[in-house]
């Protein structure tokens, strides 16, 4: 086998490899981000899940606390920020709107024995509790994948070789809501 054939044949296999490594590393940014997009869908549909709650919510604690009107308003608004935010840093502070509503009208059904007595508000109590165990643990594995892909795009050779990846927003809470969110809720009535 003539030498110029050897050359040639290692040459194309170096750009063979070389080819399956790029490859390799764009498909590895694509799953990420994917998993990244996927645990962000985890996080709306927990929110929705609770936002869809709270009419629920609000009819039950009305027939028992008809004088509450301003901490049901306070849930109702909550409510439509949450339905109405689009981005990350909108979505965390709607969240913390509703949690704090939600506080609210939690410590309003204290003064109520009938309502804490209730079935229905019983069992809106355990899958609120439920939906925020939820909603912690999305946000923990959105936080992950957004890190493993923030940290994968900003490392050589992905930030030289791949810029049509841009880097995600973390769900973050400030620092006084972070303890007080981190652990859901515990209602008890």
């Amino acid at each position: 086998m003539p030498t110029w054939l050897i050359v040639l044949l290692i040459v194309l296999g170096v750009i063979l490899l070389i080819a399956i490594i790029i490859a390799g590393m764009y498909n590895a940014l694509v799953r990420l981000n994917t998993r990244v997009d996927e645990a962000w869908s985890d996080i709306t549909v927990q929110l929705k899940r609770r936002a869809d709650m709270i009419p629920q919510l609000v009819s039950t604690i009305k027939g028992y606390a008809k004088h509450e009107t301003e901490a049901i308003k306070q849930v109702s608004e909550a409510r439509a920020k949450m339905m109405g935010a689009r981005s990350v840093a909108s979505t965390a502070e709607a969240d913390r709107s509703m949690l704090g509503a939600l506080s609210r009208i939690m410590a309003i059904s204290e003064s109520y024995p009938d309502l804490k007595a209730d079935k229905n508000f019983q069992q809106l109590q355990n899958a609120i509790e439920d939906t925020e165990n939820k909603v912690q643990a999305s946000r923990r594995f959105y936080n992950a994948g957004v890190k493993d892909l923030n940290t994968r795009i900003d490392v050589f050779p992905y930030n030289v070789l791949f810029h049509k990846f841009k880097k995600r927003e973390f769900y973050e809470v400030d620092a006084k809501e972070y303890d007080r969110i981190e652990k859901a809720p515990n209602i008890e009535f």
